[in-house]
């Protein structure tokens, strides 16, 4: 199967799917999807992609919660330029 956006080779892989809405993020682990080799591309199935769904829609308990650290880009560049 080739990549619908670059057309590399995909291969079946178990990825960690990321999800944000807002102020909520969520993680989900061991996620089977076709991973592009060549840009790194995922694709999930639509029934991978329904089962991801209901873990947003909380229909799911955790099975761990992790901190995270943010940071921001642009703060830190209007410091720095305001350093000149």
């Amino acid at each position: 199967m080739k990549c619908v956006f670059c057309g590399g080779t995909v291969k079946k892989k178990q990825v960690t799917f990321s999800y944000e809405d807002g102020d909520k993020y969520i993680l989900v682990e061991n996620v089977p999807s076709e991973v592009c080799t060549r840009c790194g591309e995922k694709t999930y199935s639509p029934e991978i992609t329904d089962e991801i769904l209901k873990f947003a829609k909380n229909k799911f308990k955790p099975v761990k919660t992790i901190e995270v650290p943010v940071y921001d880009f642009a703060a830190k560049m209007k410091q720095l330029s305001t350093v000149d």
